[in-house]
């Protein structure tokens, strides 16, 4: 299986999200998957609110990284803060606090590990699921373990 990787670094700027979400738009284009998929809107959303934690909570620089492959797209976002993702509960009116609770519902995995005196948050979207859990109109249980890309 061959994988295409590509990556952005991203400034720790509030205003990098947008560049890296017109960025991405590109690159999913360049993949196969077209603007109007329900899969480019997720994939879009979930990159969003990870460059998001990445920029506002920790204050570094990031790299985005985006793995097509497979029957899935990985997204992972790279930081030098050591800090781990912290989950939080919004409520009624918040404006924030809901950023991994919407990656957790829409990704099939997420997770993090340590990187060096960073951390790396992933979270992965399996394109064959998606599309026969469309198509069948059914649920589906999905795995929440993480594949090895190499």
């Amino acid at each position: 299986m061959q994988v295409l990787q590509v990556q952005l670094e991203v400034g720790p700027d509030p205003a990098e999200v947008g560049r890296a979400r017109r960025w991405a738009r590109s690159r999913l284009a360049g993949s196969g998957i077209g603007d109007d998929e329900p899969l480019a809107e997720t994939l879009i959303l979930l990159i969003s609110e990870l460059v998001t934690n990445a920029v506002v909570h920790t204050g570094c620089p990031a790299v985005l990284r985006v793995l097509f492959g497979g029957p899935g797209v990985r997204v992972e976002v790279a930081d030098a803060s050591d800090r781990p993702p912290a989950p939080r509960h919004a409520a009624g009116d918040d404006t924030g606090g809901r950023g991994l609770e919407l990656v957790d519902g829409l990704a099939d995995r997420w997770g993090w590990q340590r990187e060096g005196a960073g951390k790396r948050i992933w979270c992965e979207i399996d394109r064959s699921d998606k599309r026969c859990a469309d198509a069948a109109g059914e649920d589906f249980a999905v795995s929440r373990e993480p594949r090895v890309y190499l």
